[in-house]
Formats: structure tokens, sequence, C-alpha cells
């Protein structure tokens, strides 16, 4: 979380202190997950997507990370959020477009 300003990464140590289902480090753990994650080949993503993958059940699942990064981002203030949000969406556009129902 190099690109946020220390304003926005103390407002995401207080959200890990003040949530009691978060753990110190949890946010970045979850950043850093969905960061790996769209990095990787498009044919992973795919046999992911199709039959899971057993490493989420130690390492965390990129995809609960991605949500819990949602949840975050409602928690913060609009500046921090607007800082957090701009990492996100560079992750996010690596993905494409979502996939219409």
């Amino acid at each position: 979380m190099d690109s946020l300003s220390s304003r926005a990464l103390s407002e995401i140590v207080r959200i890990e202190r003040t949530r009691n289902y978060l753990q110190p480090g949890d946010i970045s753990a979850a950043l850093r997950g969905w960061k790996d994650y769209v990095h990787r080949p498009e044919g992973e993503l795919w046999h992911d997507d199709e039959f899971g993958n057993v490493h989420w059940y130690c390492c965390g699942n990129p995809l609960e990370g991605r949500a819990l990064l949602d949840g975050v981002l409602q928690a913060m203030s609009q500046r921090g959020a607007r800082e957090l949000r701009g990492v996100i969406e560079a992750l996010d556009s690596r993905m494409g477009p979502p996939v219409p129902s």
C-alpha cells in the first residue's frame, strides 16, 4: 500500500482496530491477494472459476478479499476512500469489463 498517503493508511489502521472481525494487516493482505490474483494469466483465472483453488483455504480467497475492500471503502472518509479506490480500480481494470449476468 505504498501509493496511499499516511492519512489513508492511518484510517485503515483505525478500521482494523475498531472492527471485531478484522485483525491488523487484514486489509493489506486483502489488497495484496487481489493484486496477485489479477496479475495471474487468464487461463489460470478460468480454472479457478470452474474448479476453485485449494490454496485459498490456507492463504485466503482473493474474491472475498475484494469484497472486504468494498466494505472498507464505505467505512473510510471520502478522501481516504478516493485514494484506495484509485488503487483498487487500477487492479480491477486488469480483469476487463464485467460479464453480464
